[in-house]
């Protein structure tokens, strides 16, 4: 089958088209013919050359998502999809097993049906993102008449967040640039304020005592504290554990605990079909330019998302 990745670390240009033997569905497993896949920062950070284990060898094949059809299913598999359905799923990388491949098997706990009327490219733009947000506000855990606030709402993480806190009854008090300003009203945002360091400021000049939650997509760190009232709790994206000032409570979370939440991941595809979730593609590139889309993503200002199609 064909693949894109890398056999050593570096920019994009150490992407390229592999050959690699196509993989056979197991119990408890099922393949993917992949048509989309997208490309994520978390592809960029693996290409990069991070902290791996120590047996782990060439190729490797990144991306956390894609969209598809079923074409295998492992023997005695217990699931409700039928070889031919379209789907999407998240995928865990680990060596030559990723997205960006024309084939690719995984637990069918990871897998779901695509919402009705996406593309291949937009459903491929639902399940790391999408479950992200789930969990950060799974771990928030507030009640519906909170308030939450929201960095970089812009994005896709972001996005995705402030739509599913809106389905949740919560209040929103999101970030924005003034040319993101339009959009992250669109998506919901009860309160759009200026992002950047200032921002926690004008949270608390907009809700005094503080919100009770809040996520940090944009990865304001300690600055995020000022927003929140005492006791209140922070989601963190990349690892950030505050100094827990005033009894706030900072949460780093890791998608990969929600790989396998099926129930999950199909509520935020029947949430695409009932139109609390906006599905938002920027761009498709051929498989084969994955090293280009990797560029435009490294640019910066992508509203959308980017997806490699196979």
């Amino acid at each position: 089958m064909k693949a894109v990745g890398f056999t050593e670390f570096g920019g994009p240009e150490v992407l390229r088209v592999l050959e690699l033997p196509a993989p056979e569905a197991g119990p408890g497993e099922v393949r993917i013919r992949v048509h989309a896949a997208t490309v994520n920062a978390v592809d960029a950070l693996q290409r990069g050359g991070p902290a791996r284990s120590p047996d782990a060898r060439p190729p490797f094949v990144p991306g956390m998502e894609a969209a598809g059809i079923v074409d295998q299913i492992g023997a005695g598999t217990d699931t409700d999809l039928s070889v031919g359905d379209r789907v999407l799923a998240i995928v865990l990388p680990d060596g030559s097993h990723g997205a960006y491949a024309e084939q690719v098997v995984l637990p069918a706990q990871s897998v779901v049906r695509a919402p009705h009327g996406a593309s291949d490219a937009q459903a491929a733009s639902l399940p790391m993102n999408g479950l992200t947000a789930r969990l950060a506000l799974d771990t928030l855990g507030l009640e519906p008449g909170r308030t939450v606030a929201i960095t970089g709402a812009a994005g896709a993480v972001g996005g995705y967040a402030v739509q599913l806190a809106k389905a949740d009854g919560l209040r929103v008090v999101a970030d924005a640039s003034e040319q993101d300003e339009p959009l992250v009203k669109e998506l919901g945002a009860d309160v759009v304020l200026r992002r950047g360091a200032e921002y926690p400021d004008r949270v608390r000049a907009e809700v005094p005592e503080g919100v009770d939650g809040l996520l940090d997509a944009a990865s304001l760190g300690a600055l995020t504290a000022r927003a929140v009232r005492d006791g209140g709790r922070v989601v963190t994206l990349r690892g950030y554990d505050g100094p827990g000032e005033r009894g706030i409570v900072y949460q780093p979370i890791v998608v990969f605990s929600y790989a396998r939440e099926h129930a999950k991941l199909d509520r935020l595809r029947r949430q695409v079909e009932e139109g609390l979730i906006t599905l938002r593609v920027a761009r498709t590139f051929p498989a084969e330019q994955a090293a280009e889309a990797h560029r435009i993503l490294a640019a910066g200002g992508v509203r959308g998302r980017l997806v490699l199609t196979f």
